[in-house]
């Protein structure tokens, strides 16, 4: 509900048709697929009490999680990037930003997804599985399902996984580096109202970050000994779950623009 009004105040309100709005925009879309694709399948199991899923449609979650928290990852890099200009390269933000550059961004971004979750899946399901077929998790994750292989293969994907662990890495020194930056500038501000008019915008995307990174890199990076059913499940909960339901509360809670939209739309 939150995404999706998100989505509806960007599309009709013409006020909102910037490039900070536009990526608002997809990150929800991108939010919003995560969450179809793992809670209504484990509401179904938990309402009629199954653990049950088809091959394809473990397929499918694996190739759409991928697709969606890789979009996001991306997202959120350009969201910092456009941060940056905003505050630090004021006069460039025209041409550095424009409509064209913006589009091509995030078709860039969803493209990466893609391509990222079609080599994880291709890859995963390409192995043979022989040890059983109960999966520890309330959605189809890879980890998960390297458990069930028995081919020496499964290191292949394990590699596959430190590239995508690198690159998402190299998008969060980005944003750190991105960070130090905009507070350095923000702190040279010498009006309060104008300071407090740039941590507004930032402050929201900083705290989705830092919400995104923290739950998803102690899920795949923690030591094997810290492993068990009951974290594993609290974890992916975390990282999947967690970020696209609570991004649309912090955005708009942060965000003046998004606060006169919701106090139209109630008026309505």
């Amino acid at each position: 509900l939150g995404n999706g009004l998100i989505i509806s105040a960007v599309a009709c309100d013409h006020h909102l048709h910037t490039p900070m709005f536009f990526f608002l925009l997809n990150l929800a879309l991108s939010d919003l697929g995560c969450i179809c694709t793992t809670v209504p399948k484990a509401m179904h199991n938990s309402l009629w009490d199954t653990r049950d899923i088809s091959y394809t449609g473990c397929a499918a979650q694996v190739f759409l999680i991928f697709f969606f928290l890789a979009t996001e990852i991306c997202l959120l890099t350009i969201m910092c990037y456009d941060r940056y200009v905003s505050i630090c390269k004021p006069l460039h933000y025209g041409t550095l930003l424009g409509s064209r550059a913006c589009a091509h961004m995030a078709a860039a971004a969803w493209a990466s997804g893609f391509l990222n979750a079609l080599v994880h899946t291709a890859n995963t399901f390409s192995l043979p599985l022989c040890n059983g077929n109960a999966l520890g998790q309330f959605f189809c994750e890879i980890p998960q399902i390297l458990k069930l292989s028995c081919s020496k293969s499964y290191l292949r994907e394990f590699g596959l996984l430190s590239v995508s662990v690198c690159l998402s890495f190299g998008c969060f020194v980005f944003v750190v580096f991105s960070y130090v930056q905009i507070f350095r500038a923000v702190l040279r501000i010498p009006s309060e109202q104008g300071r407090h008019k740039a941590f507004s915008t930032c402050l929201p995307h900083l705290a989705v970050v830092s919400l995104f990174y923290s739950t998803g890199t102690f899920a795949y990076l923690k030591p094997p000994s810290m492993s068990s059913p009951s974290l594993d499940l609290a974890l992916s909960v975390l990282y999947s779950v967690l970020p696209p339901a609570l991004n649309p509360l912090i955005y708009s809670l942060r965000n003046r623009e998004l606060k006169v939209y919701k106090q139209v739309l109630y008026k309505k």
